[in-house]
């Protein structure tokens, strides 16, 4: 058995994992990363942020999806296999998992194999197939980062083939006829609207009236009628009481109120827990909060000051954009760098067909703020770039204060969502008002026009009640 020491021993080589393990050797740290899984990256590179948007532009691609407005349906593309959509996303984890290598040997980060367990507050052990220690790990800091799992509630009769989760779902031989998804969050608004455009007929289901509920309720409404266009049937305000597999080899939903609902094949999408299982975190004194995640303070300390965690195992955000920045700060001040809280203010990317990207206040948490606000909008269809690049529907609003003209909030939905976000997140930041879209000139045809079209529309509503 191999003893190692480090200065800071970093468990999980996802989003936060890594950035604190190049972070802190920047800082000329001794760093040791374990990770449990054969391949760098964690959850976000091997079985979801990564996958599922290398599968998404693979099917906007493959499908021809923005170009069927300019053709009849007897031109547009044949069906997608499974072997297509693989042979696209093993391209891109192979090349990602390379860079990641490249980095952790660049900065001279050992990277070791195996499963962490908790020995006591300064000691980890590696066990790895047998559960047969390999190694023991001594660290003066630690950071967890091992992120999170689907949850895999026992009464579900989870499977490879029929009852899946997104993990599972990327290991489905076949593109199904039927689908139906359960829960309306991010993880399977985005996968059922992969399936729908690729014919799958979908139904989503959720204790909700609409999908994605904390989003700007106008947005959601506007993403619920993309998806319909395109085939997604979603059924709202319904509790199930069993799922099941059919004699056919299909999937069951029974709803409380007697009623059923069968598919092809189920994605349970109702939540991710902390991936901790195994870790024993009571080892090192730890214990979880009432959620399942390890609590911390602002800086990502535990409760023992020299243990840090960051990512999805402390809970939400639970972005892999949230999760760099946790890790880089937690390294910053295990090693008393400079340092500063995480920031509040950050856009969220949401990667459904459409796309949705935001920053800032809802227009739903400005009326129960009791903000005086007004609205502007632009619509794709305003959009010249819009029509070159395939007439996708989709839509910016622009929130602001009456009064001060100052930007509260930005929605965007539609094509490029996520990208041109950051024009308007910019903005923001430096207190820009309104108008600063008015005065500004916008590279033409492009998509960042919209910004100047909202702030046209919402400053004349002002003008025109003045």
């Amino acid at each position: 058995m191999d003893t190692y020491r480090g200065d800071l021993v970093v468990i999980g080589s996802g989003p936060a994992g890594q950035k604190a393990a190049i972070q802190a050797a920047k800082l000329g740290k001794k760093v040791i990363i374990i990770e449990k899984d054969p391949h760098p990256g964690g959850a976000s590179l091997n079985s979801g942020t990564i996958p599922s948007k290398s599968l998404r532009e693979a099917i906007l691609d493959l499908t021809e999806f923005y170009q069927k407005s300019y053709y009849a349906a007897s031109e547009q593309h044949g069906p997608v296999s499974i072997s297509d959509l693989n042979y696209r996303l093993s391209y891109v984890l192979e090349h990602q998992r390379e860079i990641i290598k490249k980095q952790f040997e660049k900065n001279k980060i050992e990277l070791l194999h195996g499963c962490a367990v908790f020995e006591d507050p300064h000691t980890v052990g590696v066990y790895g197939e047998g559960y047969k220690q390999t190694a023991s790990v001594h660290g003066e800091h630690f950071l967890i980062a091992c992120g999170s799992k689907p949850r895999n509630p026992k009464h579900v009769p989870f499977d490879k083939t029929t009852i899946l989760d997104s993990t599972r779902l990327l290991e489905i031989d076949h593109v199904p006829k039927t689908m139906i998804v359960l829960g309306g969050g991010i993880i399977g608004s985005e996968y059922a609207s992969f399936f729908a455009a690729l014919g799958t007929e979908v139904t989503v289901i959720d204790r909700k009236e609409q999908m994605l509920p904390y989003l700007d309720r106008e947005i959601g409404q506007h993403l619920q009628s993309g998806l319909m266009r395109i085939g997604l049937n979603f059924v709202g305000n319904r509790d199930f009481e069993k799922i099941e597999k059919t004699g056919q080899g299909g999937a069951k939903i029974t709803f409380k109120d007697g009623t059923h609902l069968e598919a092809e094949m189920l994605l349970y999408a109702l939540g991710r827990s902390a991936n901790v299982d195994h870790l024993k975190i009571e080892n090192a004194g730890l214990t979880l909060d009432s959620k399942g995640y390890i609590p911390v303070n602002a800086l990502f300390q535990t409760i023992q000051p020299h243990i840090y965690a960051a990512g999805d195992v402390i809970g939400g955000p639970s972005l892999s954009a949230t999760s760099f920045e946790q890790g880089r700060l937690a390294a910053r001040h295990a090693f008393g760098a400079e340092t500063h809280h995480f920031p509040d203010f950050y856009p969220i990317g949401i990667y459904t067909i459409p796309e949705i990207s935001s920053v800032g206040y809802s227009e739903e948490q400005l009326k129960a703020l009791g903000f005086h606000y007004e609205i502007g909008r632009a619509y794709y269809y305003e959009i010249a770039k819009n029509q070159i690049a395939g007439n996708d529907a989709g839509m910016f609003k622009i929130l602001f204060h009456r009064d001060t003209l100052e930007i509260l909030g930005l929605h965007i939905i539609g094509r490029g969502a996520t990208e041109v976000i950051h024009i308007g997140q910019v903005a923001m930041t430096f207190n820009a008002r309104i108008d600063y879209f008015i005065d500004q000139v916008f590279n033409y045809p492009t998509y960042a026009e919209g910004y100047r079209i909202a702030a046209l529309n919402g400053l004349n509503k002002i003008r025109h009640k003045k």
